[in-house]
């Protein structure tokens, strides 16, 4: 492909407004940590209450990716994402604004189909506006957006309920801090609506839709009309000549069985919530208060956490169009097991003080040192890689349910996760439950090196289902 001619500018500015999706997601995922007692408060609510109130974003997210993915072929990238925004400013309003648990959940499911759209429209949006050399690095700044997301609801929690003197007192207008940390969701949900108009339509989704020469016109905005016309040919060429996209193409007509490489993205998808990132993520600052950190200094933690994990993605992002794609989940794999392992040994070897709190003794500081190179290792690897090959692993012709499929795992294996560490917490212990994070960590290195195949490189086009 020739070079000179890329508009490169205007393919990162468009990939960065598609990764304020990502931005959101980890809005909202990181604002709910910081009004929990709020909500516990202003809807009466017990363990098993706020525990769904927390939870049920996750079942939002995964069936905001499965329609979305499949939505996205029918109507395009663009649309859903606006539409996306549109269900962004809705929760945001709504979660600050709700008096009674169920329209909170109604809220919240609303935020998290939107984030759930969001993941998997945004890694997919970029592999078919990204040049084959680039895809990658630009691909991971939708982790980057993500954690940066995190760590500004972390901050701004932070700053809100020390402001007010604490979450459930009142502030600004009368109304509680806690309602204001859903509501500062609404600037980057905004502005996200507003830059959307701004970008153009997936290329391949416009040939998809029987649009070429809409297509040839962004593609000649993004690489030159010497390379659109070829491009275009060859994205014709991919499709099925007889019928649009649909869910049963990921079937193999000839074996009658799903495709493998569907099997690959479920895969990749489900392990990279079974090493136990969210949770690290949604009950970080709890975990280190059970082992004796003050709330200050747990919350401290997170934010160190929160560094750790950008430094990792952004080595990511330098290298992962040299290096590829598979080693980086082959390494990352084989640092989380073995740093999962240490946790364990950790927690293993942890006595229990007068008020049955777990005491970790001098192993406090191995374990969180333990646990930030965990951190490091998932945000290097598993975190934005996994997102990265889903985007582009997939034929042109099932990009959209492949990912429908797969993102519907990811979030139903997130929800999972979510759901069952308190209990494991209460029936095996501490040791245990991250005992089961640390086999599936092994298991996930036999898995990349069996059946993860490279695509660094390779032209969508190339991509064999």
């Amino acid at each position: 492909m020739q070079q000179h001619n890329e508009n490169i500018l205007f393919i990162v500015l468009i990939s960065c407004v598609a990764t304020i999706g990502g931005f959101l997601f980890g809005f909202d995922s990181g604002v709910i940590n910081g009004t929990v007692d709020g909500l516990v408060i202003a809807f009466n609510s017990d363990d098993i209450g706020t525990g769904f109130n927390v939870a049920s974003m996750l079942l939002g997210c995964a069936i905001g990716a499965f329609f979305a993915g499949r939505l996205a072929d029918k109507y395009g990238r663009k649309t859903l994402l606006l539409a996306a925004s549109v269900f962004f400013i809705v929760s945001a309003w709504g979660s600050g604004i709700a008096s009674g648990s169920f329209e909170f959940i109604i809220y919240r499911v609303l935020g998290g189909m939107a984030v759930g759209a969001a993941s998997v429209l945004a890694p997919a949006y970029i592999s078919e506006i990204a040049p084959a050399r680039l895809r990658g690095r630009l691909a991971t700044i939708q982790q980057v957006a993500i954690i940066s997301g995190l760590f500004v609801a972390f901050i701004s929690n932070f700053s809100l309920a020390a402001s007010a003197g604490a979450s459930t007192e009142s502030f600004w207008m009368g109304y509680e801090a806690w309602r204001w940390m859903f509501w500062m969701e609404l600037i980057p949900a905004i502005l996200f609506f507003v830059l959307l108009f701004f970008i153009p339509e997936s290329p391949r989704y416009l040939v998809i839709s029987r649009r070429s020469d809409e297509a040839r016109a962004v593609l000649a905005k993004l690489y030159g009309s010497d390379v659109a016309e070829r491009q275009c040919s060859d994205i014709e060429a991919s499709l099925a000549s007889d019928h649009q996209p649909k869910l049963s193409d990921l079937w193999d007509k000839m074996s009658g069985k799903v495709r493998p490489i569907v099997w690959v993205g479920i895969g990749l998808a489900t392990f990279q919530q079974l090493v136990g990132i969210n949770v690290v993520f949604y009950y970080g600052a709890v975990l280190w208060q059970a082992v004796g950190f003050s709330e200050s200094d747990a919350l401290m933690v997170n934010i160190i956490s929160g560094g750790v994990s950008i430094a990792a993605c952004v080595i990511t992002m330098y290298l992962i169009d040299k290096v590829g794609r598979k080693p980086f989940l082959m390494l990352g794999s084989i640092g989380m097991a073995f740093s999962l392992l240490g946790l364990v040994f950790a927690f293993a070897s942890a006595g229990t003080d007068a008020n049955g709190n777990l005491d970790l003794g001098d192993m406090g500081t191995f374990a969180l040192i333990a646990a930030n190179v965990y951190v490091f290792f998932f945000n290097m690897s598993w975190g934005p890689v996994m997102w990265v090959m889903l985007g582009e692993m997939f034929p042109n012709q099932i990009r959209g349910s492949g990912l429908a499929v797969a993102g519907l795992m990811q979030w139903l294996s997130n929800f999972a996760i979510t759901m069952t560490f308190p209990i494991m917490l209460a029936g095996i212990g501490l040791a245990a439950a991250y005992g089961f994070y640390t086999f599936c960590a092994f298991v996930s290195i036999v898995f990349v090196l069996k059946f993860v195949h490279e695509t660094k490189g390779k032209e969508l086009e190339q991509m064999e289902g």
